[in-house]
Order: structure tokens, then C-alpha cells, then sequence
């Protein structure tokens, strides 16, 4: 199935998203990469949207038709770091592979930026063995830094983690 990229929207999630939720969010090849569990049941899914995405300063729903597929979230840091911020993301399975991923993050950083005026860095951090994540960092004009040997911990694992970067100026 081809998407047009141009009918990608972002948004903030809403309580309705928990059946859509489930498909990616209750899939292990989507949570092996970030560091909450894989949900189980629709109750999970809920709570996960009442108490994480709906209050979070800045997760967007990736959204197809305003169904969401996916999500971005943004976590700025404080303190004498408040000048920079980290990018995450994950879509569903079925939609990998299409260009959507970058699109939306494409979409995100100049709102971002917009959102959080003072802010001069986005930074992320891709598992290095997770070849896909860090294209999608590249095809959004991401500027790849170097690899940070054992630097992050992922479900119990000490991972390699390519860090890349998008400033205000670029």
C-alpha cells in the first residue's frame, strides 16, 4: 500500500487511540527498541495514554487519516542543559520501509523549535545495530556524531548508541 507522505499529520494523542495503540505499541519487533515494555492488554494501552502520552510536554500521535501509526516524542532536558532536547520515535510495522518515519520526523523539528524557543540542539541516539532508525535520522537532515561505545543500557543489554544531531541554525 502506497501513502502519500503529504497526508502524514502529527497530533497529540487522544484517549480514543487506545485500539491503534495497541497494533505497534503491542508489538516486540516496535518495543525491542525503546525502553517501555510491550503493552498487553487494552488496559495497559489506556493507562499508558492517560498517564505517559496525553501529560507528556512534547509526544505526538504519527497520524494516517488522524489514526494513529506511530509516535514522536521530545524530552527536553533542564538546568544548565536546557538548550538541547532528545528525539524519539517508533511507527507500526506495516508502514516501515515507506519514508514515513523520516517525513514525520522532518515534520517535527521545525515545530519542535517553534514549541521550545530557546532550544538549539535536538539530539537522538540510535541502537547502532538499528540500521533502519538511523536512516530515518539522516533522511530528516539529522547530522550523524560519532558512536558512543557501551553507552546506553536497553532491557537489561549495554548497547553501542550512534548519536546524531539537528541544530536551530541547520
Amino acid at each position: 500500500m502506497e501513502i502519500n507522505l503529504s497526508s502524514i499529520t502529527l497530533r497529540p494523542f487522544r484517549l480514543s487511540d487506545v485500539e491503534d495503540l495497541m497494533i505497534y505499541a503491542g508489538d516486540e519487533q516496535v518495543t525491542q527498541h525503546l525502553r517501555w515494555k510491550t503493552l498487553t492488554t487494552k488496559e495497559e494501552a489506556f493507562t499508558f495514554l492517560k498517564d505517559v502520552c496525553i501529560p507528556h510536554p512534547w509526544r505526538r500521535s504519527i497520524c494516517i487519516d488522524d489514526r494513529t501509526i506511530g509516535f514522536i516524542s521530545v524530552f527536553p532536558w533542564s538546568g544548565d542543559e536546557s538548550h538541547k532536547a532528545d528525539i524519539g520515535y517508533a511507527i507500526s510495522p506495516k508502514y516501515w520501509g515507506q519514508g514515513i518515519a523520516s517525513e514525520a520526523v522532518k515534520t517535527a523539528v521545525p515545530q519542535v523549535f517553534k514549541d521550545f524557543p530557546h532550544l538549539l540542539r535536538l539530539q537522538a541516539f540510535a541502537n547502532s545495530k538499528n540500521k533502519a532508525s538511523q536512516r530515518v535520522l539522516e533522511k530528516a537532515g539529522f547530522q550523524k556524531e560519532g558512536l558512543l561505545r557501551k553507552y546506553g543500557s536497553l532491557k537489561g543489554e549495554i548497547i553501542d548508541l550512534v548519536v546524531y544531531s539537528f541544530l536551530s541554525t541547520d
